[in-house]
């Protein structure tokens, strides 16, 4: 598993986001799974999660083609997607400037510069390199729903990837009877081995439906609110307004 470190690696992974998803300078796809566990000796509710079962977290970043580029696992099931990206090493990077991301540009055919940027679901806090969709607490104008098609099209790769990977390794389909630093390992490796024979079969057939990922590997409650800077929100707003008119596609209108 190579984490890119160059501009020039960043570039192409937006550019096949743009080519296959539609959704230009995206870097990759954000989001948590639950992995089911036995619950530990001694553990009371530390792993204790909002389905009312144990669990670890396995966070990832995948580029475009479900490959996984970042992962974090081992936190404990009681803590939200938000909260762990929030301390996970990816986001200090990307606080700190050292990711080496391409400089700002503008979407095309646009005046307005905007940053290359990951994309996630509602768990997310909105910001400056992270999208996420409009709040659908409230209603939606054709522009937001537009939007929203779009985010979700592109960020449904992390969601296809942690489906590959249970169901290539199947261990991930029931609770894991095991040490927890033991599970770490395991998931680990999967990961790694996932991306090996993605390399090995560049043809990838999903014959499952997203709402039917295995118990043992579930997504993470949308927790908490965001408020979140005016540039986070005028950013969200450039993608939208080019989406909306000059990288309109003809099949959005018919998802809204």
């Amino acid at each position: 598993m190579k984490f890119p470190c160059t501009k020039g690696e960043w570039e192409k992974i937006a550019k096949e986001f743009e080519n296959k998803w539609n959704f230009p300078y995206t870097i990759g796809a954000i989001d948590g799974k639950h992995i089911v566990i036995e619950a530990p000796p001694n553990a009371g509710s530390y792993y204790f999660n909002y389905k009312g079962t144990h669990s670890i977290v396995l966070f990832a970043l995948t580029d475009a083609n479900y490959n996984f580029l970042y992962i974090d696992v081992g936190c404990n099931g009681r803590i939200s997607d938000g909260g762990i990206f929030k301390n996970c090493t990816l986001n200090r990077a990307l606080q700190e400037a050292t990711l080496n991301l391409p400089p700002d540009k503008c979407l095309p055919n646009r005046i307005k510069p905007v940053p290359y940027v990951m994309l996630g679901d509602e768990a997310f806090a909105l910001s400056k390199n992270l999208l996420k969709p409009f709040p659908r607490s409230r209603p939606l104008n054709a522009k937001q729903k537009v939007f929203n098609y779009r985010l979700c099209r592109a960020r449904r790769v992390v969601e296809n990837a942690f489906g590959i990977l249970t169901s290539r390794f199947r261990i991930f389909r029931k609770p894991i009877c095991l040490k927890v630093e033991t599970i770490d390992k395991i998931v680990l490796t999967a990961c790694v081995l996932h991306n090996f024979l993605k390399k090995q079969c560049q043809e990838v057939t999903l014959n499952y439906e997203l709402e039917d990922i295995p118990t043992s590997m579930r997504g993470i409650a949308h927790q908490g609110s965001n408020n979140a800077s005016e540039v986070a929100h005028s950013i969200r707003n450039e993608f939208a307004e080019y989406f909306y008119n000059e990288g309109q596609i003809d099949f959005q209108w018919k998802h809204i």
